[in-house]
């Protein structure tokens, strides 16, 4: 294999061959589908001013068909008409500057794979917006996984899509997947809380080798006396995957508390979230998460390539390291994380998460 995802992928492709008779008893039989989408707006409310842009990927019987959308292409069917029945809602975060189609890929596996995919545009963070980093840092942490469960909240209500989800006893089927700063969104919707303190002192004292995310903070010197957040845990969300997330300014009881199925990818070659300060901080303290270390990835592998260049503090989001097949392994994450989803909310907690160590 080229990625040194663990010794335990095996046991794990072994598992979800398993559980197939599982699938097809609490799923239904369902045929070969193709991914469609379409795009969706969560609108304004008296309480929310921004509207969210959304991009919806769905299994269809419609064949498929590449697009480009801006920097990104697109296989999947515009507009295709969706299937009558999901396996349940994934709701995909965007990482900084980002946008709805950074993920697409995974979002078309996940799709094909059954599943209703809600890709959001985060109002004040996005590649058109930035003003949500102009508000006080706590507003930063607070806002996006709030953005998430207003999403969570119009799908739920909304005559078309609502009976298209999945339910059982628990309630609908939901999870969540987030690159970066959606890697964080999504541990937060799981329960994890931030202490802005802990990242004033992380950055004090380790500045030198987290220089990318320390030079975004602002007045990171004032950030010793405690400033835990307010929860935005959202209950709903039954499952979550967090690739190369922030993740130091979580706090260890917070983490240690969230009992929902995780799994955590780490990029060993990340500058931009250097893993041993980020996603090893989430992968060591949240119970039974899987946490996988991506060999010679940089921050940016499980993006889509872009058609044009797209500058970062990283460098273009399409550079790879010397050696890094990020197409092979896009493919690769298409196929773990839909079965991940499949196990997580369908089978007892306890058989999906296994500990592996960095």
């Amino acid at each position: 294999m080229t990625f040194a995802f663990s010794k335990r992928l095996h046991s794990a492709a072994l598992l979800f061959c398993s559980t197939q008779v599982v699938m097809g008893l609490l799923f239904g039989a369902a045929s070969a589908a193709e991914a469609g989408w379409r795009p969706y707006e969560v609108p304004p409310s008296n309480i929310n001013a921004e509207k969210i842009p959304v991009a919806l990927f769905y299994p269809t019987q419609e064949p498929m068909r590449s697009i480009m959308v801006g920097s990104f292409t697109i296989h999947a069917t515009p507009m295709a008409a969706p299937e009558a029945k999901t396996k349940g809602l994934i709701v995909i975060s965007h990482g900084t500057g980002g946008s709805e189609f950074g993920q697409s890929s995974l979002a078309e596996a996940l799709a094909r794979d059954g599943y209703l995919v809600a890709a959001l545009r985060h109002p004040g963070d996005n590649y058109q917006d930035g003003s949500l980093w102009q508000k006080p840092l706590g507003a930063y942490f607070t806002e996006r996984p709030r953005q998430v469960s207003r999403l969570i909240d119009a799908l739920l209500a909304d005559p078309e899509w609502k009976d298209r989800i999945a339910t059982d006893a628990k309630g609908p089927r939901i999870g969540a997947a987030g690159h970066s700063a959606g890697g964080y969104t999504v541990v937060a919707l799981a329960g994890g809380r931030v202490d802005l303190s802990r990242m004033g002192t992380h950055c004090a004292k380790d500045a030198a080798q987290d220089p990318i995310s320390c030079s975004m903070v602002r007045d990171v010197h004032h950030m010793h006396a405690p400033l835990v957040l307010e929860s935005t845990t959202d209950p709903r969300v039954r499952a979550i995957v967090a690739m190369a997330p922030v993740g130091v300014m979580f706090t260890e009881q917070s983490l240690k508390a969230i009992t929902v199925p995780a799994l955590i990818y780490a990029a060993e070659r990340d500058h931009w979230l250097p893993p041993r300060f980020h996603a090893a901080w989430i992968g060591q303290n949240l119970p039974g998460a899987t946490y996988r270390i991506v060999a010679n990835a940089g921050h940016f592998a499980f993006m889509n390539p872009a058609s044009a260049p797209i500058p970062t503090l990283d460098g273009d989001i399409s550079a790879n390291p010397l050696g890094f097949d990020r197409a092979e392994f896009l493919k690769q994450l298409g196929e773990e994380v839909p079965a991940f989803f499949d196990r997580a909310l369908t089978l007892a907690p306890n058989a999906i998460n296994s500990n592996v160590s960095p």
